[in-house]
């Protein structure tokens, strides 16, 4: 290691050791490009702070907008590399190179500035723009002709920047540099010895930049000189140096300054042209190749660079050259706002905090210069606070008074920051402030003392009264809980006869009160915040109690005991007026309910005594003679004055007689009279018990019957066999002559579910007659419209009168009397000795089925019938069922012989068939026919149309 970076170490470790505490500030100084986690410095030790009073303060580091290079280790209180750093990157050329942060503390609110030198290493080689540069000369050059080089570029400062260059080879060529104003060099070739171009047409050399830096670092550029034939002037710049300056806002083309320069030569070689380095900042210029205006290509901001140095050459056409400096200064313009940057903030604060309490700290920033970047911060007026500027740049809010939240529980603090230029430019920001609570407020009840009424004989836990307390405070604080405080009402706590909700506030009443014991009392109540610590008030409540009507008057005198007998004795001498006694009732309520009237209700002898109305004073309204009785029973009403009203009873008795023993002997069957009412109410009270037993027991009988009813008449609708009642005629043959004077009744018997079912009869139509030509086939009219006598299943059956007229020859007859039918049938005059089989009946039945579907042609000898059917009709000579019976309209006959019976069943199963396979056949004939009248459904035809349906 040389003795130059041992001294350089030592310097930085001193310099490190060396701090600035003025107002605060520390100051390091570190190499550049130091590995990531490096040491800048011990922080807390340098401060004067404690380690737990920056994990307490949450101590952090504060750069604004620039990134954050230097990290903070509050567990050890050093400062860290956290990025590594590039000067030259950060920089530039400005020497020299400080990284400017902040610490900031809370808890109270501190910060310290802290400044971060940043020194140059040698990490840079000198560069060229171009790696070749070409050049032309003539041959005639004079020795001293100098041909302008580009510079190096290198980014190091001090002794690690350029230092030094070297040209190889040297045999034509010298450089030679100089220093200019702003520390740069200004690098020319130098013709030493004369060129000649038939010897040599071009010459390649090697240009070498080296800096000072250790270990040194160099960069070269390769130089290609074509020789020319002869120019021997070259041009001369008419200034070495040339001055001018921009607004930072110029447009584009903006003329700054011209360049001239004179060549001595004519022709071509004394052209001359003017031209820019196309590199660094001469990109943001133009020069006019002929003209040599000098104009602003670009925009620049003053911000960035504020002075510009460019290099002009001049050159003619031989390849002569020479240069100029142009030198721009930049002027600053107020194109900037000012920046706010909140460093720290609080949401909300107490509204218990003191004065001078930093709220929010803020960096501000204007990068402007001279008044363009002087601010100035401020706020509305009327508010509890105030901006103060700390230290440049830094500005604070605090408060300037006491805070309220009741008054204002929220602020929106408007900040603007304006600089001095002109105009000014201004940049705002809204702070929002929440005020949080303190609980400084009490509960205030809205009355000073309340006052409540309840009547007597409430009902326990009836909400009498509520008080109601407010306060000013928010949230907890502000919740108010009610509190009945310890006393006590006539010996005893008042918390047995109340008690307050402490929600609400609503006081109940715990028990039933008594207005004849207490008439009101008084009590208080405490209305508690739920602050730490709360804050109470209270308040004086009294209850008064109403009087109700709740006693009945008390009869004093005369006393009623059932162990003797009192009675008043009144002498026979007594006059009109006369006091026999008076009755003393009191009622222990008040007011009008203790306001009592006497009355008479009952008296041996109403015209004899009166009693008064208000003084219940018992006496004479007429002279006493010997005809009144000498025992007087007198019933007195004593009633008070309430709503409703109550009442008492008292009986007086009264003697009338002039001598005890006569009172003693009339008196003496009163006990037998007590003996006798209580016996008369048991038996009473027997007799009810007895007629309340028995209506009982009915009821339960009648409802048991009904039951069974429905139970049977549901049994019996659901069940598929028919039902067929038989009843008997009413028959008699009168005078010998064969004919039947008596009625027959056809009786419908039907079930309580009978509307469910197609009950239909046929209703005759005004045309429909007998025919009772003898010599006809016994042919009948076919029915020409039929209805159903019944519009409704439950309307009445309209009976027809008997047709007088209806009668039958003997020819006519059904039976053997007409037809000639086999002896073994004859014919039955007399009534029907027995009741038809089952047998019988169904055989009528089926046969009753077919009559409005038969052909209506009779043989000889069978009656004609139309379909005239009346619940009434005559019929003469009508012959024993069980021999023969013919229905009409229909070929079936019903006998008693077993055999005939059988083939009269086979040739209907027969017809039955036959019937039901032509229907088969012919569905779209039978459809399109129209429908003949559809004959009365019996119950068993119905259940067999039904099963057809659902098939």
């Amino acid at each position: 290691m040389s003795d130059r970076t041992m001294t350089r170490q030592v310097l930085l470790f001193i310099s490190v050791l060396s701090l600035s505490s003025v107002h605060g500030q520390v100051s390091y100084s570190i190499p550049e490009e130091m590995a990531k986690g490096s040491l800048v410095g011990n922080i807390a030790q340098d401060l004067g702070l404690d380690i737990k009073r920056l994990k307490s303060g949450k101590a952090r580091i504060y750069t604004g907008d620039s990134a954050e290079y230097i990290e903070l280790n509050k567990e050890r209180g050093v400062l860290l590399i956290r990025e590594r750093i590039d000067r030259e990157a950060l920089c530039g050329q400005t020497t020299p190179c400080a990284l400017h942060l902040q610490i900031l503390l809370e808890n109270p609110m501190e910060f310290y500035s802290i400044t971060v030198e940043l020194t140059d290493i040698n990490d840079n080689s000198p560069t060229f723009e171009k790696s070749e540069m070409k050049y032309e000369i003539g041959e005639s050059a004079l020795s001293g002709t100098r041909i302008v080089l580009e510079r190096a570029i290198d980014d190091d400062v001090g002794v690690n920047g350029l230092h030094s260059y070297s040209l190889k080879p040297s045999d034509n060529f010298i450089l030679k540099t100089q220093n200019l104003p702003n520390g740069g060099k200004n690098v020319e070739m130098v013709l030493q010895t004369p060129l000649d171009r038939e010897k040599q047409d071009q010459i390649s050399l090697t240009l070498t930049a080296l800096d000072g830096g250790e270990p040194q670092l160099s960069g070269t550029m390769r130089i290609i000189i074509t020789v020319l034939d002869a120019n021997d002037n070259a041009p001369v710049c008419s200034q070495a140096v040339y001055k001018a300056s921009v607004l930072e806002n110029a447009i584009k083309g903006t003329v700054l300054t011209t360049v001239t320069a004179f060549d001595a030569d004519q022709g071509s070689y004394g052209t001359v042209t003017y031209h820019l380095p196309q590199s660094g900042a001469a990109q943001l210029f133009e020069i006019g190749k002929e003209d040599g205006v000098v104009k602003l290509n670009l925009n620049i901001d003053y911000e960035r660079t504020k002075h510009y140095q460019i290099d002009v050459q001049a050159r003619d056409q031989g390849g002569n050259t020479d240069s100029c400096k142009v030198i721009i200064d930049v002027i600053d313009i107020n194109d900037n706002k000012p920046s706010i940057n909140i460093m720290s903030k609080t949401n909300s604060i107490s509204e218990d905090a003191k004065p001078d309490t930093v709220v929010t700290m803020m960096n501000i920033q204007d990068p402007d210069s001279d008044g363009n970047g002087k601010v100035q911060c401020s706020i509305e007026d009327n508010i509890p606070f105030v901006m103060r500027s700390t230290s440049n740049n830094f500005y604070s809010l605090v408060t300037d008074s006491d805070l309220d939240r009741e008054r204002d529980s929220e602020y929106n603090i408007s900040v603007t920051c304006s600089d001095e230029g002109a105009p000014s430019l201004s940049s705002s920001v809204t702070l929002t402030l929440q005020i949080s609570d303190v609980n400084d407020n009490a509960p205030v009840f809205e009355r000073s003392s309340y006052e409540a009424y309840i009547i007597e004989n409430n009902t326990p836990g009836l909400s009498i009264f509520t008080v109601e307390a407010r306060d000013a405070d928010w949230n907890q604080n502000a919740r108010v809980s009610y509190i009945l405080e310890d006393s006590s009402v006539n010996g005893v706590p008042v918390s047995s006869y109340l008690s307050v909700s402490a929600d609400s506030g609503v006081i109940h009443a715990v028990r039933s009160f008594d207005y004849e014991q207490i008439k009101d009392f008084q009590f208080r109540v405490k209305a508690q915040d739920g602050g730490s610590p709360p804050l109470s008030s209270n308040v004086t409540v009294k209850i008064m109690i109403q009087d109700q009507n709740d006693n009945a008057p008390q009869v004093l005198y005369p006393v009623q005991t059932s162990s003797s007998l009192v009675a008043e004795m009144v002498p026979r001498s007594a006059d009109l007026g006369y006091l026999v006694t008076k009755v003393v009732a009191v009622d222990v309520d008040s007011g009008q309910n203790a306001w009592l009237s006497y009355k008479l209700q009952k008296a041996t002898d109403r015209a004899l005594f009166e009693v008064g109305s208000q003084n219940g004073e018992i006496r004479t309204i007429r002279q006493v003679n010997d005809k009144d009785a000498v025992k007087q029973r007198l019933t007195v009403v004593v009633e008070d004055n309430g709503q409703p009203s109550r009442s008492a009873t008292v009986n007086v008795n009264v003697a009338v007689a002039d001598s005890f023993p006569e009172v003693l002997s009339e008196f003496t069957d009163f006990t037998h009279d007590k003996e006798y009412n209580d016996n008369l109410t048991f038996y009473l009270v027997l007799a009810l018990a007895v007629v309340s037993f028995l209506f009982i027991t009915c009821l339960v009988v009648i409802i048991s019957v009904k039951i069974y009813r429905w139970r049977q008449s549901r049994i019996l609708y659901h069940s598929n066999l028919p039902v067929i009642p038989y009843y008997p005629p009413r028959y008699a043959d009168t005078l010998g002559t064969g004919t039947l004077q008596h009625v027959y009744n056809y009786e419908v018997c039907r079930t309580t579910d009978s509307r469910k079912s197609d009950c239909q009869f046929a209703r005759p139509c005004s045309q429909n007659v007998l025919i009772m030509d003898p010599r006809s086939t016994g042919t009948m009219q076919r029915m020409q419209s039929e209805k159903n006598i019944l519009d409704e299943p439950d309307s009445p059956i309209e009976q027809k009168p008997p047709n007088a007229d209806w009668r039958f020859t003997q020819g006519q007859r059904p039976g053997p009397s007409g037809a000639g039918g086999p002896p073994e049938m004859a014919m039955g005059t007399g009534p029907w000795p027995n009741p038809p089989t089952e047998a019988e009946q169904l055989q009528a039945l089926m046969a009753a089925a077919n009559v409005s579907e038969a052909t209506a042609t009779l043989g000889p000898g069978t009656m004609g019938l139309s379909t005239r059917y009346s619940p009434q009709f005559t019929l003469q000579h009508v012959p024993d069922y069980r021999q023969n019976v013919y229905i009409p309209g229909s070929t079936a006959t019903l006998t008693s012989n077993p055999q005939q019976q059988q083939q009269q069943q086979m040739l209907m199963q027969q017809q039955m068939a036959a019937q039901h396979q032509a229907l088969q056949a012919q569905p779209s004939e039978a459809a399109a026919q129209p429908e003949p009248p559809k004959p009365a459904q019996t119950p068993a035809s119905k259940k067999k149309s039904t099963k057809k349906e659902k098939k």
